[in-house]
């Protein structure tokens, strides 16, 4: 099976969406599934809420997630019921959610899970060494809608990105946002930084020095060489949104080569009108670590009604993409 074979090599990875309905419990099944056929224990998580029948949020329908005997899972305690699984309770986490304590067991016969993991990447990262201290060889995260930090190079080793129908109903509208999501996922590691800047904005000039911003310096200060030599280089540290760059469109600062670096591709969440428009002002964007984006799986289906061609809907994808493209419906070929 092509995506087991593509990402077989990572001892954690991450599958996030697009969307709801993307396809990503489908595609986790069909990992499930494939690692189960070639031996080594399976470690299983979510940031959200996933295995219910029924989407809590659209009410459409939705697969299971079925696991193997000896898989082991982490949920909170109140999904433990909900599945058809028998389990034994390998620890405790001290991870509380709104559904109970995180808690960790091995599944000791086949059947149907429900996860409800950690809703921070601190935790995730913690959780994951624990799986492996249960001698997990390979762990899967499930996503949650709109949390790309879930595949952050700290939480995961590489990631899938799930998309498709019903995302929107028009399939350029989807392929157009999906490869710019995978753009912002595959940007290259920085030449200016180094991991010891922890400030929220660190400003490098043209002269090569480094300056932290205070906290109430605005990024246009920072840039404009008002109070230092023109930036070159702007650090950002958590969330890079919209809000927080503007400033430097509507401005008239000169930002011709300024190189804005995220934490990584899941702190970036600019919309694409607002990273264009910051390309065409002569910024470039890169990262302090790099994300493997390992594949893009896509759902011509929608959970909506507005389905699409598959074969127009893969071709399309796979032309805008620089990853693997397949489509989840198959994901067992």
């Amino acid at each position: 099976m092509l995506l087991y074979e593509i990402t077989r090599q990572y001892k954690t990875l991450s599958v996030i969406g697009m969307c709801k309905n993307a396809g990503k419990t489908t595609a986790m099944n069909a990992l499930i599934r494939e690692n189960g056929k070639h031996g080594g224990t399976l470690g299983l998580t979510s940031i959200g809420r996933d295995g219910e029948s029924v989407d809590v949020v659209t009410k459409t329908h939705k697969p299971g997630i079925y696991v193997l005997r000896g898989t082991v899972i982490a949920t909170a305690s109140a999904m433990l019921r909900l599945g058809d699984t028998t389990n034994r309770i390998l620890d405790t986490t001290g991870i509380s959610t709104p559904l109970g304590e995180v808690v960790m067991v091995r599944t000791e016969s086949d059947g149907s899970v429900q996860l409800a993991g950690p809703s921070m990447t601190s935790q995730l990262k913690a959780l994951n060494a624990v799986f492996f201290e249960h001698g997990c060889e390979r762990v899967y995260i499930d996503g949650a809608l709109s949390r790309k930090s879930l595949c952050a190079p700290a939480v995961s080793d590489a990631a899938v990105l799930c998309t498709g129908a019903s995302y929107s109903p028009n399939i350029d509208e989807v392929v157009a946002d999906t490869s710019f999501a995978c753009t912002l996922l595959s940007l290259s590691k920085t030449e200016i930084w180094g991991d010891e800047y922890k400030e929220r904005m660190t400003v490098c000039d043209v002269n090569g020095e480094i300056t932290a911003t205070s906290g109430q310096e605005t990024i246009l200060e920072a840039v404009s060489g008002r109070r230092r030599a023109r930036a070159k280089g702007l650090l950002l540290r958590g969330a890079v949104t919209d809000a927080r760059v503007k400033p430097l469109i509507s401005s008239g600062a000169d930002i011709t080569g300024l190189r804005i670096t995220a934490e990584d591709g899941s702190k970036l969440l600019i919309s694409r009108g607002v990273y264009e428009k910051l390309l065409m002002r002569g910024a470039k964007f890169d990262v302090l670590e790099t994300t493997k984006l390992c594949a893009v799986t896509v759902n011509p289906i929608s959970a909506y009604g507005n389905d699409f061609d598959k074969r127009e809907l893969f071709d399309k994808m796979s032309a805008a993409v620089n990853v693997s493209v397949i489509n989840v419906m198959e994901a067992e070929k």
